[in-house]
């Protein structure tokens, strides 16, 4: 490999290599932008500061695309023997075993995984010490199309007020692929069975106002046209896209962090901003301390009890 194949890159006490950055990984097929390995390793140091406290301790599960987004992708648990001692490990259980995953707790790590074509971070809910706990709780608007943005807007709404009334702080991401997660700061006093009983009452709860336009049915084929609540990544070893990380489509679009009041937007969808953009949009700091507010959810099951239908 020649020295134009290799780019170093510091990182605080690290230098990471990044091997042909040159080397496209979204092509600019249909009208989208191109962008290079080089591309993806710029965007995420430049995004590294508001990015890592929301990778801090967590393990992560890496979506992998070694030959760019038209390649075959493959998802990475287990860290490889080959990474670096430097880089942060867990070992967590599992049934009839454990798995160690990959923990990203500073840029040089975020560059690393970069270099690996890890283009897509999914993150655990939970923190190492604590992973049977989680500190987050997630709602994933999934739209029955495509083209259905409306419905998600009006399903974030509907949950964002809902979530007011049981006097839970809550925060809005696109996720970079079709709609959108709203996040609830947790106190991680509860286990994941806790909390994914009191996600699915609060999904229940709005369906059962809304029968005709939101579901809670896991098939598809069950769903019809109504907006799917998705409250299945609240469950031990389950993940979510991370706040800030690249998804594998055209454009490289980015899950990333937004303000409720930006919901009016009328240029908003699912992957309003990309690696061009993401940044800029990062350093409104949209969240403004939310995540912060972790919350024990005792006080909202007695409201939310109070509303369920019976």
């Amino acid at each position: 490999m020649t020295g134009d194949d290799v780019r170093t890159v510091r990182a605080g006490k690290h230098t990471v290599e990044v091997h042909r950055p040159e080397k496209v990984l979204f092509p600019g097929d249909g009208g989208a932008k191109e962008y290079t390995k080089g591309d993806l390793v710029d965007y995420y140091r430049s995004v590294a500061p508001f990015m890592l406290p929301q990778l801090r301790g967590r393990p992560l599960m890496l979506e992998r695309h070694p030959d760019g987004v038209t390649g075959p992708r493959f998802m990475q648990k287990n860290t490889p023997d080959s990474y670096p001692e430097w880089i942060g490990r867990v070992e967590v259980p599992k049934e009839g075993g454990t798995v160690c995953h990959t923990v990203c707790d500073d840029t040089a790590t975020l560059l690393y995984l970069a270099d690996q074509a890890s283009l897509t971070l999914h993150r655990w809910l939970s923190r190492v010490g604590s992973v049977e706990r989680p500190d987050r709780m997630v709602f994933d608007l999934d739209p029955a199309g495509d083209d259905d943005f409306p419905a998600v807007r009006e399903a974030a709404q509907l949950l964002g007020e809902l979530l007011d009334e049981l006097k839970l702080p809550s925060a809005l991401m696109t996720t970079g692929s079709r709609g959108l997660h709203v996040i609830v700061p947790l106190n991680g006093r509860h286990d994941f069975d806790e909390v994914r009983t009191f996600a699915k009452d609060v999904a229940d709860t709005l369906v059962a106002g809304h029968p005709d336009r939101l579901t809670t049915a896991a098939r598809k084929k069950d769903r019809g046209d109504r907006l799917y609540l998705d409250i299945q990544r609240n469950g031990y070893a389950q993940t979510a896209v991370a706040p800030f990380t690249v998804r594998a489509k055209p454009g490289a679009p980015v899950a990333t962090p937004m303000a409720w009041d930006q919901l009016d937007d009328p240029d908003l969808d699912a992957r309003r901003w990309t690696i061009a953009d993401a940044v800029e949009q990062a350093r409104g700091n949209p969240w403004a301390g939310v995540m912060a507010k972790g919350r024990a959810l005792g006080p909202a099951r007695r409201r939310l009890n109070a509303l369920m239908p019976s």
